[in-house]
């Protein structure tokens, strides 16, 4: 193991290094960790509605979900452009550039008008759905006024008060981007978020086969790691997964049995692959409960309760994994290998493919596993992948726990 450490210290890491300290990236990375507040009120309320769903008594909170993940994307438009501005050293254009990037946005969730004069608004691209969007609109801001900034208009000119200024090389950026963005939107008609989607629909094409298996799980997690909420990618596997489902019940139904293995109830369900959340965070939360850095000490005991019930925002967000360069290419690989040992265990008879239909996906493993499956074998691959997953995490976790002591020190 400490040759695989030393590797990802001294060559992989520096590489990496390089990549997220790229202002551009930077930009995306500092905007994800200001808006950290709005993901976890999300997650405390997802974390709360576990325990409403057993005890029906309890007060419903999902309006406070809403208005803050639900709006998450209106944030990052805000947040990625003003961010953007700070990592370019153009600190005049920070708000501004904020501003219009949230107008951008709305005008890219492609809105509607009504007689009335109301304008009306697809409600889930303002949240998790958008933030890839949101974060596309905010770096185009973030570049137009960058640019514009090395056309050096009306610098040091003496005749023209200074307030008159600033408003020229303001507006002028502005236009540009409203110029170009309604152009896209409104005279071509172009919809970013279903030509996303559709960059994803070849998948449905081979969904039920290994490689689609493997990609259905590990494209979120790369997305994750990125900041991007799996939601975005959730409705193109969707399909995937009720067909996959229906398929199952109907043959079981029909006397035979089930065979189709990319379901929801698999992949999230079961909580194999998803062991505390996309990317099998469970096990490095354990680690991280009993880490030497204090930082990581405290955030892997802040965030077992919700890794339990396989919500990981806080872990994703807070350790940091997403644009940490060490902790991302183990969140890739656990989503690589658990997909692999299913398969097979599921292929190979040592596990029973589900076919009742139960799309939740924080109920603890192993007893969502054995409920799902209906198979008590479940807790010996729960076992077997803790363990995969642990070995997976442990050089990576072992190579940041170094960094952030010497962080520390």
């Amino acid at each position: 193991m400490k040759k695989i450490m030393l590797w990802i210290t001294d060559k992989f890491a520096p590489k990496m290094n390089k990549v997220v300290e790229n202002p551009w990236v930077a930009a995306v990375a500092g905007s994800m960790m200001k808006g950290l507040p709005f993901i976890l009120a999300g997650s405390l309320i997802s974390f709360y509605n576990v325990f409403r769903s057993y005890v029906s008594a309890l007060p419903d909170l999902g309006k406070v979900a809403d208005f803050s993940f639900g709006f998450i994307s209106i944030f990052l438009a805000f947040l990625v452009a003003n961010q953007c501005m700070e990592k370019k050293k153009l600190s005049r254009y920070t708000i501004v550039a904020g501003l219009i990037s949230i107008a951008v946005f709305v005008m890219f969730s492609m809105p509607e008008f009504n007689e009335q004069g109301e304008i009306i608004l697809t409600f889930n691209r303002m949240g998790a759905t958008g933030m890839l969007v949101a974060m596309l609109v905010g770096l185009f801001t973030g570049c137009i006024f960058n640019l514009y900034s090395k056309l050096h208009i009306l610098e040091n000119n003496v005749t023209i008060p200074d307030f008159v200024t600033e408003w020229i090389n303001n507006l002028i950026p502005i236009l540009c981007i409203l110029l170009i963005s309604t152009t896209i939107v409104f005279t071509i008609q172009f919809d970013i978020f279903d030509f996303i989607l559709s960059l994803f629909s070849p998948l449905q094409n081979f969904g039920q086969t290994l490689p689609g298996f493997v990609l259905i799980c590990l494209i979120p997690a790369v997305l994750y790691t990125l900041g991007v909420s799996n939601w975005l990618f959730y409705a193109a596997s969707l399909p995937i997964f009720m067909a996959g489902i229906q398929g199952n019940i109907e043959a079981v139904a029909a006397g035979k049995e089930a065979v189709n293995i990319v379901t929801s109830e698999t992949v999230f369900t079961a909580a194999l692959i998803t062991m505390g959340g996309m990317g099998a965070t469970l096990p490095l939360n354990v680690m991280m409960m009993f880490s030497k850095a204090k930082k990581l000490k405290v955030m892997g005991r802040i965030c077992i309760g919700p890794s339990i019930f396989n919500i990981n925002e806080p872990l994703v967000f807070g350790a940091p994994i997403a644009f940490n360069p060490i902790m991302m290419v183990p969140f890739w690989l656990t989503s690589i290998a658990g997909p692999v040992i299913i398969w097979f265990s599921m292929r190979l008879d040592l596990l029973n493919i589900p076919y009742r239909m139960i799309q939740i996906g924080q109920i603890p493993a192993p007893f969502s596993s054995v409920m799902i499956t209906e198979d008590m074998r479940a807790v010996i691959v729960y076992i077997i992948l803790f363990a995969v997953y642990y070995i997976i995490w442990l050089p990576f976790f072992k190579v940041y726990e170094v960094q952030c002591l010497n962080e520390g020190e």
